[in-house]
């Protein structure tokens, strides 16, 4: 009678904690729901130990240790371990610069194609440099180099004169060629759907406006994936 108590308070703890975990963010989410088995894991192995049921306390307390991430051979720690860098870059070009924009970090790392600063790395260049840039440039290179400021130094606008932090936003200067999707979403020519798919969503996860990126960055990302995917409709 008792494990049978035990167990139906078990149950509604975990639909009670589902029910709060559906209606907040994702991610965490997944890390309540992760720590939440861990907890309700050794909870029953101690109920169990106590119980005097050893052979299956001890595999089960492992199991939310693992959960926990006190165990380098659990789950956590098995997926922290495994878990590998896809190493995935991508690149868009406009008439001054070339950016390349890393996957998994969201960094940005560009160089300047044009101008007077012609073939500099944009790290090379302190920010009031690349802030007297934004003046002289076309539309689309200026939204490029804004998005690349804003993620290199979150508060450079405040000290650039006059109207030189506008252009957050600008549209395409033409048609995307398939070639130019590619380099954007970072994938081969050929790729299939999924791997389209797949390069968009992580992409997206770090360049789009409310993960810091920007309306034009998110936009070429956007266009880059509608190009490729008409091959596969």
């Amino acid at each position: 009678m008792p494990t049978l108590i035990f167990g139906v308070l078990i149950l509604v703890a975990a639909l009670w904690a589902l029910g709060v975990i559906s209606k907040i963010d994702p991610k965490i989410g997944a890390r309540v729901l992760k720590a939440g088995g861990g907890l309700l894991a050794l909870g029953f192995a101690v109920f169990l130990g106590l119980r005097g049921e050893i052979g299956v306390a001890l595999p089960l307390g492992a199991v939310g240790l693992g959960l926990l991430g006190w165990l380098p051979f659990g789950a956590a720690g098995f997926s922290a371990r495994t878990q590998k860098s896809s190493g995935k870059t991508s690149q868009v070009r406009t008439a001054y610069f070339v950016m390349e924009l890393d996957h998994d970090s969201g960094q940005m790392r560009g160089r300047v194609i044009a101008g007077r600063h012609q073939g500099a790395a944009l790290e090379s260049l302190d920010v009031k440099t690349l802030a007297a840039m934004l003046g002289d440039i076309d539309d689309e290179s200026r939204a490029l180099l804004v998005a690349y400021l804003d993620r290199r130094d979150a508060g450079w606008s405040e000290h650039a004169q006059g109207d030189a932090a506008a252009g957050r936003s600008a549209a395409s200067s033409g048609k995307m060629s398939e070639q130019e999707a590619y380099q954007i979403l970072g994938v081969e020519a050929g790729a299939s759907a999924d791997a389209i798919a797949r390069a968009h969503r992580a992409l997206m996860k770090k360049f789009h406006p409310d993960q810091g990126g920007s309306t034009y960055l998110a936009a070429r990302i956007n266009e880059a994936k509608e190009v490729l995917m008409r091959s596969h409709r």
